[in-house]
């Protein structure tokens, strides 16, 4: 069956057309300053213009506050709140009544304790991402950072909500990490981009191809 993707990162309208045409079930917005990949609330909006419903459109947040989330919903056109961050439990469960949108918890996994802390999204969170835990330095984003984690950390758990792999994958790589993890939905953000920030459109198509595939 097909693996469905999820294109992160999005800042221009040649990676948001090639992820439309090229299949994504999902397009990522991030509202991070930090990130090379941010965009406003403006930003998304335009390159939202006639993206097909069929499309979720998701917002990645880092630790925000609610006054910033509601800034950015007023003006864009948001399905799914991705809380990127460290984010507890009982803060989803808050932003999810506040903001009556399904909210993307992302899980930072270097151990299979980090797979383990996951379960305790599982009656908050509507879906659940495994990415990367990020190296210990001051310049390391949340994610976005290109480094794959062992998929078989993944391999044999069941979870309540459906979930997505991230974190290093590529084209090539696509194959295996979904054999390995036995995911039914990836993630990409750096590893369709020419550099941070700079989305490949010939990367995108050849991601989402090679997804199509398995």
């Amino acid at each position: 069956m097909d693996v469905a993707a999820k294109i992160c990162g999005l800042s221009s309208k040649a990676g948001v057309t090639a992820a439309v045409e090229g299949g994504a079930a999902y397009l990522g917005f991030v509202f991070y300053p930090p990130s090379p990949r941010a965009v406003s609330p403006a930003d998304m909006a335009r390159l939202c213009a006639g993206v097909p419903e069929r499309i979720a459109r998701v917002g990645l947040f880092v630790d925000a506050e609610d006054d910033e989330i509601a800034t950015v919903l007023a003006a864009a056109p948001v399905d799914i709140l991705q809380f990127h961050g460290t984010e507890s439990p009982q803060r989803v469960a808050h932003a999810k009544a506040r903001f009556g949108c399904p909210i993307m918890k992302a899980v930072a996994v270097a151990t299979p304790d980090d797979v383990v802390i996951a379960r305790q999204y599982q009656e908050t969170a509507d879906l659940l991402l495994f990415d990367a835990k990020p190296p210990r330095r001051s310049d390391t984003l949340p994610g976005g950072n290109g480094l794959p984690f062992d998929w078989a950390l993944l391999a044999g758990h069941t979870w309540r909500l459906p979930w997505m792999l991230s974190g290093g994958l590529t084209a090539e790589l696509l194959p295996e990490a979904v054999r390995v993890s036995g995911a039914a939905c990836v993630d990409v953000s750096s590893g369709v981009e020419s550099r941070p920030g700079k989305k490949d459109p010939a990367k995108i198509r050849a991601f989402l191809a090679a997804a199509g595939r398995l």
